[in-house]
């Protein structure tokens, strides 16, 4: 005969048995909430992403977790490793069946990304992260860490900001306060003083021509340019073309003085990604200064 007492210790581990399984589903769950305010909750952390921009493909293999990329877009080119993987279109033009065919668990979209609510439509879980400023990286770098269930994933930040102070350090007294002008494209779009650049060329001790009430990447009027007239100028090959020759430009003092710094596309990837490698495109730029200093 089952006594009250029986049924009530039955009852309780039964109560202690669900209470465990609650708790062991939360402490697995990972929820964040991404840069248009979505809050994703996953029921694991991810074992299977798709990366659309280049500098969270970066950040995700600087917190050692290359190994869960399945798939990235065309401009993903670092480490090396990712080159082998399935290339699923751009930011703005993502191959979706190629995406849905990977079967990722999770896709890393920029916020501008278009293709985040098509995706998500199909059932993927679309994180939207899109860093702008030293500060968004590290916050991203802390999201993702928490996404991937990295320990201490802000260390990856510490040794940015630690390389950025000793690049800051390595210039000499004349390298510091040159006005310097970075050009991103040839429209000319530039680096203001609020971009992630334009905070590097800060801690470097530089002055931008580009205030920031003009906004982080603005479209400059070519004249604008010239009556500034910049010590330095900062541009990647590509954009250098024809650079020389525009209307009022011969006159400039950088132009004269040939203080022109002509970044490779490599070293162009490390300066306008703003992620793991910030460190690196900032002694590039210290280089320039201290390069160009009277």
């Amino acid at each position: 005969m089952t006594t009250p007492f029986a049924i009530w210790r039955c009852l309780l581990n039964a109560l202690i048995g669900i209470c465990v399984l609650a708790y062991l589903a939360s402490a697995s769950a990972v929820q964040i909430t991404d840069d248009r305010g979505n809050v994703i909750t996953l029921a694991r952390a991810p074992l299977r992403i798709v990366s659309l921009l280049p500098s969270l493909t970066e950040t995700v293999c600087a917190l050692g977790q290359c190994a869960r990329l399945v798939g990235v877009d065309r401009y993903s080119n670092y480490p090396a490793s990712v080159t082998k993987l399935p290339i699923v279109g751009g930011g703005l033009d993502p191959n979706i069946e190629g995406i849905v065919a990977l079967k990722p668990d999770l896709v890393l979209a920029a916020t501008s990304s278009r293709s985040a609510d098509r995706l998500r439509s199909l059932g993927m879980t679309v994180v939207a992260l899109e860093p702008k400023t030293h500060a968004d990286v590290r916050r991203v770098i802390h999201t993702l860490g928490q996404l991937l269930e990295v320990a201490d994933a802000d260390k990856v930040w510490r040794d940015i900001d630690a390389a950025l102070n000793a690049a800051s350090k390595s210039l000499r007294p004349n390298a510091v306060g040159l006005r310097v002008y970075f050009e991103v494209s040839q429209a000319p779009h530039a680096a203001g003083e609020t971009s992630f650049i334009g905070e590097t060329l800060v801690r470097l001790g530089a002055r931008n021509i580009v205030p920031a009430s003009m906004g982080p990447f603005p479209k400059l009027n070519p004249e604008f340019i010239v009556r500034a007239d910049p010590d330095v100028i900062m541009v990647g090959d590509g954009t250098f073309i024809g650079m020389e020759s525009r209307p009022g430009w011969p006159a400039m003092r950088a132009i004269k003085a040939h203080r022109v710094c002509v970044f490779s596309a490599e070293q162009g990837d490390k300066l306008v990604r703003p992620g793991p490698r910030m460190a690196e495109g900032a002694r590039a730029m210290a280089q320039c200064l201290a390069s160009n200093a009277p």
